[in-house]
Order: structure tokens, then C-alpha cells, then sequence
């Protein structure tokens, strides 16, 4: 029987992946569509995955499919001929990275989900096949630059804080289920102005368009294929990105340029950075930004009292781990981490 799961050892395969005399490129796709079996679907897709090597991580549900991958350059035909072949899959639109070192996963995860956008949502409630309207990277760059639209992130802090539109509302919330919330309440009585709303790669605003919609508002947009799309369109183009800074992405990268702009700044000491890490004390592994200075100082910790954690013996940080409560640099981005965000991915 074929295996189904990854059983190697992380470091063993962050090994292997620093071995690779081959290329990879990173993308990401999604796609909302009814599956009659997920659980054999993903099964299927897991052992195809692993023949052509890909890494990557992929949430699966009844309702459709969630990916951010990295294929080897050699196996990307046969990659794309796959998904041609398979009918959840066919003409499946694709986001391809804008910086790839091709070292964004190390492994290959693919999971079943509920949902492959956790929205904390009641679907029965409102439609969710009528989303805003799909604008293209020039549509949505042109408007943007309107003061008579509503540019809104349909993003979380952590991911804002270091990239966004120029003119864009940018909710403080930690998760999508709180930031759906608060755009409506906080814009109720602009429900005849129009509407712009950008995400990562485009699922958030499936979801959050219809939600407007269905709460009232009369004219949303959303852009197409989301940041990573807008910063391929606007870099063939030649065009002044109304998008500044970096955009957060749900891989080992953290993030890839779209302009030179740092409109982050260290959690540490409030320097212009816009380098997200995770605590390097695994009981704590805290997702803050750290400029190189601090990263040296604090040896890449959030804290002196993880810095100084992480000297002990293995064996005292694992008894001490039971007892000790690690509070981090910032206590709202307590328990954020990169492999488990509360909404996924996009």
C-alpha cells in the first residue's frame, strides 16, 4: 500500500531540500467546488504529489481544495498536465511566487479540512456563490487611486504590517472571522460607495465580497488573483505599484518584495524592518518582526527570558516547558504561528 503520510524527520528533510541540484518554483491555487469524496480525493492527490516530488501544504474539504506548493522545474509539465487530467483540477488558475529561492516547503502536507478557508462563518446564512466582481490588476490599480473608492485589506495585522495599498484600510485583527465583523460594522453607512478588497492570492475575498453583499453593499470588487497577481500584472506592465512594502506569505519565506519600501517596524526596538521570524525558543515560537540587530542580540528570540531559555540543556527546557508560560515580545500575536494561522492560507 502506498504511503499516505510523510514519516522522515524534519531535519532530515530540510537536509535533502538543501541537497536538491534542481530548481523549484512556488505557486499557490484554490478553488471552490463541490467533492463527492475528499477523504479518497486526497488520498489520490497525496501519492501523485509525492511521484512528481512536490512540497507544499494543501487543505482539502467537501467544498474545495487550498494549495500553496513547490514543484521541481523538471516535473512542472507533467505537474501541469496532472491537474489537466484531473476533473477538481482542470483549468485550475495558478499564482506563481514573485521572489522563490525555491526553498518556501520542505515537505509535503496535504490535510482534510472542514472548511479550506477557516472563516468561523455560518455559509447557511448568506450566499456564498455571489461574490463582488473579479477586477484584473490593472482594473483595481487604476480605482485604487480613486479617493471616492473603499480600498480595504481583507488581511490580518501580522500580515499588513508590512505591506499594503497605499490608500487601504487596514483592519486590526488577528484573525478573518473578526475582520469580516468589524469591515461591515465599521463601513455600514457607505453601502452605496464602491468597494475594493484585496487578499493574498483572492480566496478571503470570495468569501468576505459575498458577505458584504449580502449585508447590503452594492458595490464590491475584489481583485483578481489577489497581491501576488497584482505584483506580477503591474511589473509587466511598468507601471508605479499603488501596493508598498512586502507581501506576508504562508510559506518559510514570510514574504517577497513588491517594492524597496520598509513600512514595518521591529517589535523590539521600532525600527524600520519588515522581516517576520518566529521565536527561536520552540515553547514560545512567537511570530513577531525583528530587525538584524535585534536578531543578533536576542539571538533571534522575542525576549531575553527566551533567549536565555533556549541556552539550557535539552533536557531541562522539556521539563521546564510543563510548567513555564512564555508571554513574547507582543501578547496579541500570542500563538500565531506560521504552520498554523488561524485562517490558513491564500
Amino acid at each position: 500500500m502506498a504511503q499516505l503520510y510523510n514519516r522522515v524527520n524534519k531535519e532530515i528533510l530540510k537536509q535533502r531540500l538543501a541537497e536538491e541540484t534542481f530548481q523549484r518554483k512556488t505557486l499557490s491555487f484554490y478553488r471552490y467546488i463541490i467533492m463527492e469524496d475528499a477523504s479518497k480525493f486526497r488520498d489520490e492527490l497525496y501519492i501523485k504529489l509525492t511521484e512528481l516530488n512536490c512540497l507544499g501544504r494543501i487543505y482539502i474539504a467537501r467544498e474545495g481544495i487550498n494549495a500553496q506548493m513547490s514543484v521541481p522545474e523538471h516535473n512542472m509539465v507533467d505537474f501541469l498536465d496532472f491537474l489537466e487530467s484531473t476533473k477538481y483540477l482542470k483549468d485550475m488558475p495558478i499564482k506563481y511566487a514573485i521572489e522563490d529561492d525555491g526553498k518556501s516547503f520542505y515537505k509535503l502536507i496535504v490535510r482534510l479540512r472542514n472548511r479550506i478557508l477557516a472563516d468561523g462563518l455560518d455559509d447557511n446564512a448568506y450566499d456564498v456563490t455571489n461574490v463582488g466582481k473579479h477586477l484584473t490588476a490593472i482594473e483595481f490599480h487604476e480605482l485604487a487611486k480613486d479617493e471616492n473608492t473603499l480600498v480595504i485589506d481583507m488581511r490580518n495585522r501580522y500580515e499588513s504590517e508590512i505591506g499594503h495599498f497605499k490608500r487601504a484600510y487596514c483592519p486590526d485583527v488577528d484573525t478573518f472571522r473578526e475582520e469580516i465583523q468589524l469591515v461591515s460594522e465599521k463601513f455600514k453607512n457607505n453601502k452605496e460607495q464602491k468597494v475594493l478588497l484585496y487578499c493574498t492570492g483572492g480566496i478571503r475575498c470570495e468569501k468576505a465580497s459575498a458577505y458584504l453583499k449580502h449585508e447590503g453593499f452594492k458595490d464590491v470588487n475584489q481583485l483578481y488573483g489577489g497581491v501576488i497577481e497584482y505584483a506580477r500584472q503591474i511589473q509587466k506592465s511598468g507601471l508605479e505599484s499603488e501596493y508598498i512594502g512586502k507581501n506576508f506569505v504562508f510559506d518559510n519565506r514570510m514574504g517577497e518584495k513588491i517594492n524597496e519600501e520598509v513600512v514595518g517596524k521591529c517589535h523590539q526596538c521600532g525600527s524600520a524592518s519588515d522581516n517576520h521570524i518566529n521565536c527561536a525558543n520552540d515553547a514560545c515560537h512567537l511570530l513577531f518582526i525583528q530587525c538584524d540587530k535585534c536578531s543578533e542580540k536576542y539571538n533571534q528570540c522575542c525576549s531575553e527570558e527566551c533567549k536565555d531559555f533556549i541556552t539550557l540543556p535539552i533536557e531541562t527546557q522539556k521539563i521546564e516547558r510543563k510548567s513555564r508560560v512564555f508571554n513574547g515580545t507582543n501578547n496579541r500575536y500570542r500563538g500565531l504561528k506560521l504552520s498554523e494561522l488561524a485562517c490558513g492560507f491564500d
